[in-house]
């Protein structure tokens, strides 16, 4: 019988592998990189523009929603989730400094934003030669950070272990990285 750990860790390189499963071509993943993000901090600028009244302070909803993924992201994988804690950290901070330019400027800055993400997604689909991950299963939206966090990881010889079972899990051999 599994232990808790190795239930977790089976469980997170089954999401990966499903995720994975749309994006075997490297250059969709990298249309990701830059597409995900976009499309994170697009979504963030918006939220930024409001406060969230919390015990006589008040929170920015931005911050409440990277808090809520992060510790998503957490309990699905801790050193994932603590490099997504930066990351989107970082990005709720962007959209933050965006919100200075007035909420017109940084509503156009969210939109335009917006439209370039998905726009380098669907290309990256598209040399793929398949469809989005999302239109199979809309929890796919919450596990691309995840996915691409993973990718990066195994780039950089990280998550070996993990990388495996993912590997394993979509039936192909571990590809090799220069």
């Amino acid at each position: 019988m599994p232990t808790h750990e190795q239930g977790r860790a089976q469980r997170v390189s089954s999401v990966l592998a499903s995720y994975g499963r749309y994006h075997r071509d490297p250059r969709n993943r990298l249309t990701h990189y830059f597409g995900v993000p976009a499309i994170i901090y697009a979504v963030l600028i918006p939220a930024a523009l409001y406060s969230v009244p919390i015990d006589g302070a008040s929170l920015g909803l931005d911050r409440i929603i990277v808090i809520v993924a992060v510790v998503g992201y957490l309990i699905a994988d801790v050193r994932l989730g603590l490099a997504l804690a930066v990351v989107l950290g970082a990005l709720a901070a962007a959209a933050e400094a965006t919100t200075t330019l007035g909420s017109a400027a940084a509503l156009s800055v969210a939109a335009a934003t917006f439209v370039l993400g998905w726009a380098l997604q669907l290309l990256g689909h598209h040399l793929e030669g398949n469809r989005p991950a999302f239109l199979t299963n809309l929890a796919q939206l919450v596990i691309a950070p995840l996915y691409l966090c993973a990718e990066l990881a195994f780039a950089l010889g990280l998550r070996s272990r993990l990388r495996a079972h993912v590997e394993q899990q979509l039936g192909a051999a571990p590809s090799v990285h220069h």
